[in-house]
């Protein structure tokens, strides 16, 4: 504690004595300063002891003896020490009345004490509380390293910071979800600052706040504690969040105690570049392993990283931000060096053993994006992409932890990074289960081997719910290659599967990535994707200009007032070619719609005759009429 009144009248070597103000004693001294002036208050920063003679004071003038003491109690002046028996014997009356008035300590410095011997009565008790506090959080940083290397980690840091600075600490994952307070007790106290938490990481980190509290559980009224929130993480984007309270604001070896915590919170949120592009390649040669079809050689490289992934049914989910484009950039050649990822996304605040890679494949050259292919390097298990050894290496697909940093809020509810956004859900729902996850972003996308029914794929179906309901609910299609709307984010889920179907399990997740992005869907799983009807399909560009260049000439035809065949036709398929129904349709003669058909099968060089042709008509008469 630092010095106080009543620790200076109780020092045995300055001999004062209390003249007024005897209930602010415990007032802390911040410094001891001799003036003379009759205004020092421009000079002085507040909580000084001010010790006075009364040289150039009118002390026994009563009015002005209180201007005088009301100044120095505006101005945060402590105490005043006035020195007896040098201009005055005694205390002026006027001085000592308006002391007492106003309620300022009032001390009587006998003649044998001289001033510096207060000031250095201050500076050592100062000197000795800052040693104090640092000495203090020395010990409180030795206490919470060994807290945080153990075997409870995080848990057992929250329970040692909340200790040291008697109250509570809280600790919250990049999603912004409370994984961990201390005392128990804290926790629904916590809960109730999930509000600030979101608003704290939409600036950019590193980034601090104090906010209100609330009361312990079972509490009647809410305790008026102070709360401090400070993010954690080394980048601009924030990997987790540490909330304490406390009922006074923090001294300086509490402070230091909550700067060590958010140091090693950071650490284990953090993990090494080597270890990061380790697993990285890792991962993407897991991935490789698995569409190529090499199970077998999968669960070798797997070893205790990823094993479990592999010894249960699995999902593939695909995930498209908005920078996607109909085209993804070109693989490497063969024999090129397919393995040089960029730094991945680290693993949220609960458990930064959390079993997760991340690499950047692209797409086989040639390949569209909405048949997007097994990422580079791997053998295609279908006949949709194209083998092209000529191109060159395509520059590294963009890795997600050098995106643009999130706008925070809760899951799901971020536009500036969508996939992002969906790494750090899944990320902070397989941290707190212990659940192991494969993430390799795929530029502009993301690709997420994940256990079947288990965090990670709950996590994402909530993610897509928040994001559905940002929309409104309302399902907007986009045409293949359009910009997405809102946040962008479409994602395709597919079926269970086990190693021995991965590449059949990704091309489930690209054909329903396709029909969400169609349907203007967030989310849709494979099951779903027979779903509904095919025509929305046929909302698409290429598929509207194919059919009207098929088309065009009976337009044309129509034009020119030669005859209806465009209805004509569109009535003859919609009645499977019976050709009374449709006439009667039409209300002409059966031997005129006979007519018009030769007409049509003139003009187009094709064959009613042929099943083909009449579904390719009918598709396109459809297309031309959404």
């Amino acid at each position: 504690m630092p010095p106080t009144l009543a620790s200076l009248v109780h020092h045995s070597t300055l001999k004062l004595t209390v003249l007024a103000g005897e209930g602010r004693l415990d007032t802390p001294v911040r410094w001891a300063h001799v003036s003379e002036l009759p205004d020092p208050v421009p000079y002085l920063d507040g909580g000084e002891l001010l010790l006075i003679t009364a040289m150039k004071l009118d002390a026994e003038d009563p009015e002005a003896m209180r201007r005088y003491v009301r100044r120095l109690v505006d101005a945060g002046v402590v105490g005043l020490g006035f020195a007896m028996g040098v201009n005055y014997e005694q205390a002026p009356a006027a001085l000592v009345r308006a002391a007492s008035e106003a309620g300022l300590p009032l001390l009587g410095v006998p003649r044998r004490t001289p001033f510096i011997a207060i000031s250095k009565v201050v500076s050592a008790a100062i000197a000795a509380d800052q040693y104090r506090a640092v000495t203090a959080g020395f010990e409180a940083q030795r206490e919470l390293t060994r807290a945080a290397i153990g075997t409870e980690g995080p848990t057992a840091l929250l329970a040692r910071l909340a200790a040291h600075l008697n109250g509570w600490a809280a600790l919250y994952d990049a999603s912004g979800a409370l994984i961990g307070s201390a005392p128990d007790w804290a926790a629904r106290r916590a809960a109730r600052l999930t509000g600030d938490v979101e608003r704290l990481r939409e600036r950019a980190a590193p980034a601090s706040a104090v906010v209100g509290g609330g009361g312990a559980d079972g509490d009647e009224e809410e305790v008026a504690d102070r709360v401090e929130l400070q993010t954690l993480g080394i980048g601009r984007r924030t990997r987790g969040v540490l909330a304490v309270g406390t009922g006074a604001p923090l001294g300086t070896a509490e402070r230091y105690a909550v700067h060590s915590a958010v140091a090693l919170l950071t650490l284990t949120t953090e993990r090494s570049r080597a270890l990061r592009e380790a697993e990285q390649r890792l991962g993407a040669a897991l991935l490789r392993m698995l569409l190529a079809g090499e199970p077998d050689h999968a669960r070798a490289v797997a070893g205790q990283l990823y094993g479990e992934l592999l010894d249960a049914p699995f999902r593939m989910l695909v995930a498209e931000g908005p920078a996607s484009t109909p085209h993804a950039a070109p693989s490497a050649p063969p024999g090129a060096d397919t393995a040089a990822p960029a730094p991945a996304p680290a693993p949220s605040a609960a458990a930064p053993s959390t079993r997760q890679a991340h690499a950047a494949p692209t797409a086989e050259p040639g390949t569209a994006q909405e048949a997007h292919g097994p990422p580079h390097g791997v053998a295609p298990s279908a006949p949709s992409t194209v083998d092209d050894p000529s191109n060159g290496v395509a520059p590294p697909a963009q890795p997600l932890s050098s995106a643009t940093p999130l706008s925070g809020g809760a899951p799901g509810t971020t536009t500036a990074d969508p996939l992002g956004s969906l790494v750090d859900t899944i990320e902070a729902a397989t941290a707190r289960t212990g659940e192991a996850v494969l993430i390799v972003p795929d530029g502009a996308r993301l690709i997420v081997l994940a256990t079947d029914g288990g965090a990670a794929v709950r996590a994402c179906a909530e993610h897509a719910e928040a994001a559905e309901a940002r929309r409104g609910g309302t399902a907007r299609p986009r045409a293949r290659g359009s910009a997405p709307a809102d946040d962008g984010l479409v994602i395709g889920l597919s079926a269970p599967a086990g190693p021995t179907a991965a590449a059949t399990a990704y091309r489930q997740a690209e054909q329903a990535l396709s029909v969400a992005r169609r349907r203007g869907r967030v989310l849709v799983e494979h099951e779903q994707v027979a779903a509904g009807s095919v025509l929305p399909l046929l909302a698409d560009d290429a598929v509207r200009a194919f059919a009207d260049g098929l088309l065009r000439p009976l337009y044309d035809h129509d034009a020119t007032g030669r005859g209806d065949l465009v209805a004509s036709l569109r009535a003859w398929l919609s009645r499977h070619g019976q050709w009374d129904a449709a006439a009667a349709e039409l209300r002409v003669h059966r031997h005129t719609l006979r007519y018009r058909m030769r007409r049509v099968e003139e003009i187009l060089g094709r064959s009613l005759d042929d099943p083909d042709v009449r579904m390719e008509l009918w598709l396109a008469l459809k297309a031309t009429g959404m």
